[in-house]
């Protein structure tokens, strides 16, 4: 009897044991997937022009892709509506987010309701009366027209409505009798305690308007408010991509992006596992 007993707690830890090294394959293997485009993009950014002869690795690929086009400022309109809008979502998404989770009001429920409808509109559905808007207000070609139409986001209410709803009520309950507002609670002990949603909207924010190209193309027509991504436009011509440079260029670009994820991955996937949406 004891060694039937003692034969399958080692069948059962072998099995463990394989079921653990085929997961972390599956994974390894997945993994692989997803990174061959980035290699792929990396080793034809070092690929030396058709009409060059040149062997090894052709770096010069990278100082030629910058000076195509005004990178500079490029990145700099890229980073400054990116950094606004995330800012501003984060602001709104955290009052709204806090009243939807603890205040209590006539038609809060519908209008949490309408505001989630709102996801299921492209912003290309909206973007000729925005466009008529920013007219209106002298605001095409300026920094306002790449920030203010994307102030707020309902993903971003959401988010923050699921986060706060995990928070004990005790919390503010002891803060009210120690005689803090409403708007204390929120900035004190609310924010401090958001830090993962907080990380999570801004991964999704920035790297989505980093990426963005469409509300620039639109909303601005002059070389000096041009993002990055419309940079990269300038490969582009009707019969000739020269992909060694385009793929240069999609490096530098890509960068930021990367790095900002890697800094906040751990923040990034606590929030995802603490606000409802895992």
């Amino acid at each position: 009897m004891k060694k039937t007993s003692s034969h399958a707690s080692v069948l059962n830890v072998q099995s463990s044991g394989f079921a653990g090294i085929a997961s972390h394959v599956t994974a390894i293997a997945v993994a692989m997937i997803f990174i061959l485009p980035l290699v792929a993009m990396v080793i034809v950014s070092v690929r030396p022009p058709i009409d060059v002869a040149a062997s090894g690795l052709y770096w010069q690929n990278y100082a030629e892709a910058w000076g195509a086009t005004n990178f500079g400022r490029q990145f700099f309109n890229s980073l400054v509506m990116s950094l606004g809008v995330t800012a501003g979502q984060i602001i709104t998404s955290l009052m709204a987010g806090y009243a939807f989770a603890r205040m209590k009001f006539y038609g809060r429920e519908t209008m949490l309701l309408i505001i989630l409808s709102t996801l299921i509109i492209p912003f290309q559905v909206l973007v000729i009366p925005v466009f008529i808007m920013l007219t209106k207000f002298g605001w095409v070609n300026t920094y306002y027209a790449l920030i203010v139409p994307s102030l707020a986001n309902a993903f971003g209410i959401f988010l923050f409505t699921q986060f706060f709803k995990t928070i004990p009520v005790e919390l503010e309950e002891a803060a009210y009798l120690d005689g803090a507002s409403r708007w204390t609670i929120l900035w004190r002990i609310m924010v401090p305690l958001a830090r993962p949603a907080i990380a999570t909207l801004f991964l999704f924010t920035f790297i989505a308007e980093w990426n963005d190209l469409f509300k620039p193309l639109v909303f601005t027509s002059t070389n000096n408010m041009r993002t990055v991504q419309l940079g990269l436009t300038v490969f582009q011509e009707q019969f000739k991509v020269e992909y060694n440079l385009l793929m240069a260029a999609v490096v530098f670009v890509t960068i930021p992006s990367v790095l900002i994820f890697f800094i906040g991955q751990k923040q990034f996937i606590k929030g995802i596992a603490t606000t409802g949406l895992k």
